[in-house]
């Protein structure tokens, strides 16, 4: 039987597990839904089992199509800053605090105080910032790790944790280049007995926990790898590979990646890079995405409406559509509004800004963005279909984990 590599993404409305093989020929593919999480003004969080149950679905679905004996190894990407606190065994000690969860303002300030300007920390939404007021909670008392939401779900596969990655731990202040958590985390308090192990995506770390291969009909001998971030595994999944290569990701947000042989950070403009072996994903995170359009959109009207976009067409329109106030790239604005007027509301627009939004990052005085091809997906589904990346992050941990 041939040899099948897992990847498991959690992303915010539900979970995909993909199965490829050694050749990195997708085998199968199945999902499970996911509740929206609780939202309350800045707060969004949500409970860290409702992942765990619908991983087990998801791989259980992915098991009426493929045979799970034949899996050899398993990687989980999750969203980038998504933070929880367990205790040793694994269990939470808090609700998972969202990607999007910006009610850590307080300690975002403390951040800018001590942290420099290249750190991914920066903002509200950092999983720093959320595991500083984590800290002050009084019912977390027995926290082992802090972990993000990938890392717990391959954890709990494998019956180890406090292991993470590159990738993940950006958002919680690692320092890429360095390849280590920097000095003036002591400053801010930080425990070091907290933070995660940190390796490099796609490291092995543990054998699957027997008890869970035996429920999930998975192999005995499977290993579970480090994963990554769901925006770095949807720029694996389209094969991208040359520098100056961006993929732009439609979710329910709007992930930019470029390859770039070295690391841009631009804190003014939510602009960071991943470590991606020897070279660097540098890009951001829009919340001008989907989550933005369903608010104006039905999913069957975007189906139909697709194949009418023209993103290299001006429409002299000047929207910037946002589900609430705050924006984390290309302006890093927690305050922003959205900017949109409902009675000439066309699909088109969200295609429209984004593009502007990263001509004018092209236009910037980092040298490495007038490399930034032009952006042959802008968001558009259809293009995205085209160009093969409707594959998204559900199979980038696959192909990470197949290599």
């Amino acid at each position: 039987m041939a040899a099948l590599f897992l990847g498991v993404d959690i992303g915010t409305g539900g979970v995909r597990a993909c199965a490829v093989d050694g050749k990195s020929d997708v085998q199968g593919f199945a999902s499970a839904a996911l509740p929206p999480p609780r939202q309350e003004g800045d707060e969004v969080d949500q409970d860290p089992e409702l992942w765990w149950r619908a991983a087990v679905i998801a791989i259980r679905n992915l098991g009426q199509v493929v045979d799970l004996g034949s899996v050899e190894r398993i990687a989980v990407d999750g969203t980038s800053g998504t933070l929880l606190l367990i205790d040793a065994a694994g269990q939470p000690r808090s609700p998972g605090l969202m990607y999007n969860d910006a009610r850590a303002a307080g300690d975002a300030a403390r951040i800018a105080d001590v942290a420099p300007a290249e750190s991914g920390a920066h903002g509200r939404s950092s999983a720093l910032a959320k595991l500083l007021h984590l800290l002050k909670r009084e019912d977390v008392a027995g926290a082992r790790h802090a972990v993000h939401q990938a890392d717990w779900i391959a954890g709990r596969l494998g019956g180890c944790h406090g292991i993470s990655d590159e990738n993940n731990a950006l958002k919680l202040g690692y320092d890429p280049v360095a390849r280590a958590w920097p000095s003036w985390l002591d400053r801010l308090g930080v425990p070091r007995q907290l933070l995660p192990n940190v390796l490099m995506p796609g490291t092995p770390f543990a054998e699957i926990d027997p008890n869970i291969a035996q429920m999930l009909g998975l192999s005995r001998s499977a290993r579970l790898v480090t994963g990554t971030t769901d925006g770095v595994a949807a720029f694996i999944a389209t094969r991208a590979n040359l520098l100056g290569d961006a993929v732009t990701s439609l979710g329910t947000t709007l992930v930019v990646k470029l390859l770039a042989a070295q690391p841009i950070f631009a804190a003014e403009q939510g602009v960071y890079s991943h470590r991606l072996g020897e070279r660097w994903l540098a890009g951001g995170a829009s919340n001008s995405g989907g989550a933005a359009l369903l608010m104006h959109f039905t999913a069957e009207q975007m189906e139909r409406l697709t194949p009418k976009l023209e993103p290299v067409k001006p429409t002299g329109l000047n929207y910037y559509p946002l589900p609430k106030p705050g924006e984390r790239f290309p302006i890093a604005d927690p305050t922003l509004a959205s900017r949109i007027t409902r009675v000439h509301l066309r699909i088109i627009a969200f295609s429209r800004d984004f593009s502007k939004a990263s001509h004018r990052l092209r236009r910037s005085p980092i040298s490495v963005w007038h490399s930034w091809v032009h952006h042959r997906y802008a968001g558009s589904s259809a293009s995205a279909a085209a160009h093969g990346m409707m594959r998204g992050p559900r199979c980038g941990a696959a192909y990470l984990v197949s290599q």
